[in-house]
């Protein structure tokens, strides 16, 4: 959870944050040109690492600490396949034909953050579980499209939570989305639930990271006793889709992008998820 003074961003804030964002782009194209069968989830994590480093920034997940007696994050990724909702530790494990897996990247440049994640199917996968998929990232579009100035973070929640939950799909309520800028997360708290007109009012100038954490079952999660790996209560797949949003009066400007994701995966001959309506319409 973030907290702290919300900071509305100037121009040049805009810019800095737009920088990082790239570089997250490139760092989860790199990845997701190697999401295929058999390979180790270790391997995605080196080459995003490598792209990070060579763009001057620093992996913002690397060393990240929770609090308490948790230990610090040891990859650059957060790497979470099937029923690992999100925190998953880069691994040995080497990806199976069927796996779905949600990849999150952070990047530290000049002092600004980017931040997003996008879920991949690993070779074909079942149409449940396409749907899942699907689902998950329309979600993230309707989220979006309430993030306009003069709305609220209810708005933002009740759009994913309705949308999902129709759909008989568990909406996870202990993680939420949050703002970025000059620390990975600041204030406000973004949840994936809630109710039209409360919560924290938007205004012009707040960037804010959108993320619906969306299980094929019950909403209900676990943690491992690693601290951090958070998993479906039931086992069950979950998928995670994360963009990054500048507020604006009457709607927000996405910025981030999956076009380099969606090439490597093209270029690679590997499935991409079905695109929702890729812009958010002013509402």
């Amino acid at each position: 959870m973030a907290t702290g003074r919300i900071v509305l961003k100037t121009d040049r804030d805009v810019a800095g944050i737009r920088k990082a964002a790239a570089v997250v782009e490139r760092a989860l194209a790199a990845a997701a040109g190697l999401v295929r069968p058999g390979t180790p989830t270790q391997e995605l994590d080196d080459a995003a690492e490598a792209v990070i480093r060579d763009a001057g920034g620093r992996p913002a997940f690397k060393g990240y600490r929770m609090g308490g007696d948790t230990p610090p994050f040891p990859g650059s990724l957060c790497i979470s396949v099937n029923d690992v909702v999100v925190h998953g530790f880069p691994s040995s494990y080497a990806l199976q034909e069927g796996d779905i897996v949600s990849v999150d990247c952070g990047v530290e440049l000049d002092g600004y953050f980017g931040d997003f994640a996008y879920t991949f199917p690993v070779g074909t996968v079942s149409a449940e579980t396409q749907e899942l998929l699907a689902t998950t990232r329309e979600s993230l579009y309707l989220g979006i499209g309430q993030a306009g100035a003069g709305r609220r973070t209810g708005d933002i929640g009740h759009a994913v939570q309705d949308y999902c939950e129709g759909r008989g799909y568990g909406v996870v309520r202990d993680l939420v989305g949050h703002g970025v800028g000059r620390r990975l997360h600041e204030p406000p708290n973004v949840p994936n639930v809630g109710r039209k007109g409360v919560g924290k009012k938007l205004k012009p100038g707040m960037t804010l990271c959108i993320e619906p954490m969306i299980n094929g079952g019950t909403s209900d999660v676990t943690v491992d006793d690693d601290g951090w790996t958070v998993r479906t209560a039931d086992g069950r797949p979950s998928a995670h889709f994360e963009h990054m949003v500048l507020v604006q009066k009457g709607h927000a400007e996405v910025l981030s992008s999956y076009d380099l994701i969606e090439r490597a995966l093209a270029e690679a001959g590997a499935p991409a998820t079905p695109p929702a309506h890729e812009a958010a319409s002013p509402q």
